[in-house]
């Protein structure tokens, strides 16, 4: 795939020094961190490998990726790996896309309590879901589902939300059956929406009586318990946005999502138009319109393009991929045993790796991986002649 003409790196690299200095004090060590693995993703600073085609006799230095998950050019490889090893976990039954949505006040709440709000999206999401299908009014089965966060909204707006990939069905209580939801319809969504709203604002009261929460500017008189009642009265009685689309046509469509959901960040640098001294232009598609008028452009001053990236960087050792019921960690290996055969199948067989030769036993395990390296002329394979240090800088004094 040829790299794109524009990158997010291009205007960190322009402008990210000097939004450094204007916003010191007011940016995490963690976004800290985000820009420097971006601005230096695949370049001279991290190391790399000098390669030779055996054919041709062809040339070509590739450096090493910065593996950052906020990177936009470091997901592809990621998403492909973990892929890999989700295909031999799906079932043969119509799979299920959900979406859960908090109200754009929870979402301003989020912007000091990443970690917490977050945490408890997760948690009132699978929760509803495991309880919904666990009645038998319902469905009246064990379920599994894969839930994935997005903070982001096509503009980059902080718009936390969490995407859920669902089987079709369940293991019935005593185990002894299979239980197909109905074809095309797998819960309601108003029973769904109100029981989230319910969980989610429980555990957030309660986050508050614990003192989990911290608020900031407008939001420093919640810190008081009858400010925060009132603050959150309303939300009671909003309507709750969650969404259920039609399923997947097959398991390969269930993948093809995933890979295009699991690892994404905020924006890609194929949506990148244009970048100039000042201003950074991208391509946007607006949910409000209809047809070919969904598809739009923005400009955004530089500083305001790289604040908005950054607003979605993740609290460090947060996870944004979640099993839970059948699917969860800990038991996903027999659950789904069992929902085979109920379901009459086989397990598939995994792929089996090709053994290693004594080139690639002798290759490095850090930077890119070797065998996606083709000659661009002959496309044979290329190979590492040589190891490229990284470029160590010096610490400043602390």
């Amino acid at each position: 795939m040829a790299r794109p003409a524009l990158e997010v790196a291009d205007v960190f690299r322009a402008h990210g020094s000097h939004w450094r200095r204007e916003q010191r004090g007011h940016l995490s060590l963690g976004q800290l961190k985000v820009m420097s693995a971006i601005e230096q993703c695949r370049r001279a600073a991290l190391g790399g490998h000098s390669l030779q085609c055996p054919a041709c006799d062809h040339l070509q230095i590739a450096y090493n990726s910065c593996r950052n998950r906020h990177c936009p050019k470091c997901q592809g490889s990621l998403a492909r790996r973990w892929l890999e090893a989700r295909q031999t976990e799906l079932l043969p039954v119509d799979y299920y896309h959900v979406v859960f949505t908090l109200p754009a006040p929870i979402s301003a709440l989020a912007y000091a309590n990443k970690a917490v709000i977050y945490r408890l999206l997760f948690q009132a999401t699978a929760q509803t879901l495991l309880t919904i299908a666990a009645d038998p009014q319902h469905l009246g089965a064990r379920i599994g589902m894969l839930l994935v966060l997005h903070t982001w909204g096509s503009a980059m707006t902080h718009h936390p939300h969490v995407h859920g990939i669902v089987p079709g069905g369940g293991i019935a209580p005593d185990g002894q059956r299979w239980i197909a939801c109905k074809p095309g319809f797998f819960l309601p969504v108003r029973v769904l929406s109100r029981l989230f709203r319910r969980l989610f604002l429980e555990r957030l009261v309660q986050a508050h009586r614990n003192g989990q929460l911290q608020f900031f500017g407008e939001h420093a008189p919640l810190a008081q318990a009858d400010a925060f009642a009132q603050w959150i009265a309303p939300l009671r009685r909003n309507e709750w946005v969650v969404y259920a689309k039609r399923p997947f046509a097959g398991p390969a469509a269930v993948l093809a999502y995933l890979s295009r959901y699991t690892h994404r960040v905020a924006i890609s640098n194929q949506r990148l138009v244009a970048i100039d001294q000042h201003d950074v232009t991208f391509r946007w598609k607006d949910y409000r319109a209809k047809g070919r008028t969904r598809h739009k452009t923005m400009t955004l001053d530089a500083d305001e393009f790289m604040r908005r990236f950054l607003l979605h960087v993740l609290p460090r050792g947060f996870h944004r991929i979640r099993a839970y019921g059948l699917m969860a960690n800990a038991e996903r290996r027999d659950n789904l045993a069992t929902a085979r055969a109920l379901l009459t199948q086989r397990a598939p067989v995994p792929p089996v790796a090709p053994a290693p030769s004594a080139t690639a036993t002798a290759q490095p395990t850090v930077g890119p991986r070797p065998d996606t390296f083709h000659c661009p002329h002959c496309g044979a394979p290329m190979l590492i002649i040589a190891i490229l240090a990284r470029h160590h800088l010096p610490r400043a004094p602390p």
